[in-house]
């Protein structure tokens, strides 16, 4: 009886960025699938020996500039995506951040943009549900 192989699984974190009624939006260097721009949450993947809040801090930080502090843990969104024919099985998980310093013209190359928007614009406009979904939750919508 052959074993079943077993898929690869990715973890990432990252954060929903509140300041009053805006959210901290990015839009990444990379492209979606279908080659378009993404507006997106700041996220990115756990590196080993980082717990998922370190890792949600880290990559806010690195992505937009800005220092955070956890408020609270959001959950988790899953999906698969493809990459070089395998399926791959991806859980990102999500906390509510405050700022505490920073800026955003200290983001890293990966971003494009970062910038404030309105909550309710940005619930119309990320590219991902699961993301929309998130922002919902830390505005208690």
């Amino acid at each position: 009886m052959s074993k079943k192989a077993r898929k690869p699984h990715e973890q990432s974190a990252g954060g929903v960025v509140l300041n009053g009624d805006d959210v901290c939006v990015i839009v990444p260097v990379r492209r979606t699938a279908n080659g378009k721009r993404a507006l997106a949450l700041p996220k990115g993947h756990v590196d080993k020996g980082e717990t998922i809040e370190e890792t949600a801090l880290r990559e806010v930080l690195e992505e937009t500039g800005l220092q955070t502090e956890a408020v609270r843990e959001l959950g988790e969104v899953r999906y698969w995506y493809r990459r070089g024919g395998k399926s791959i099985d991806k859980s990102v998980y999500y906390f509510e951040l405050r700022v505490t310093g920073g800026s955003f013209d200290d983001h890293d190359d990966e971003v494009e943009d970062v910038r404030w928007m309105p909550i309710s614009e940005a619930l119309e406009a990320l590219t991902f549900d699961g993301e929309r979904g998130m922002l919902k939750l830390a505005a208690g919508l």
